[in-house]
C-alpha cells in the first residue's frame, strides 16, 4: 500500500480516542482484513454507547458530535485523508447494541 504513514496514523488515533471516550466498560478491538477486491479494510470495534441516531446520518461532517468534549472535526477530518487515499470510511451501531465500528478501506497497490 502507498499511503501517507503519517495521516492514516492520524485516521486510526482519532478513532481509537473516539472508542476511548465512548467506552467506559468494556473492550476496543483494531482488525484489518484484505479483501478480494484490492482493499485493505481496517475496523475499530467499541463497546460504548454506540452512534447517536440524531447525528447518525451527518457523523462524518464538520461539527457533527454528541460528546462534550472536542471539535466535532475528526470524522470530517479523517473522512477527508482516508478519501484523498483513494478510500471510504463509514460507521455503524453494532449488532448487539453495544458500542459501534468505524471501518476504513485503502486500496493495495497493484
Amino acid at each position: 500500500m502507498e499511503a501517507d504513514k503519517s495521516r492514516i496514523n492520524q485516521v486510526l488515533t482519532n478513532l481509537l480516542s473516539n472508542a476511548v471516550k465512548f467506552t467506559k466498560q468494556g473492550n476496543i478491538t483494531i482488525t484489518t482484513q484484505k479483501t478480494t477486491d484490492g482493499l485493505v479494510i481496517i475496523s475499530v470495534t467499541d463497546a460504548g454507547s454506540g452512534i447517536d441516531p440524531e447525528i447518525a446520518t451527518r457523523l462524518f461532517t464538520k461539527f457533527a458530535t454528541r460528546s462534550n468534549t472536542g471539535t466535532g472535526l475528526g470524522l470530517f477530518i479523517s473522512k477527508g485523508i482516508v478519501e484523498s487515499h483513494g478510500g471510504k470510511i463509514w460507521a455503524r451501531n453494532n449488532l448487539d447494541g453495544k458500542g459501534a465500528t468505524f471501518s476504513f478501506s485503502l486500496p493495495l497497490s497493484t
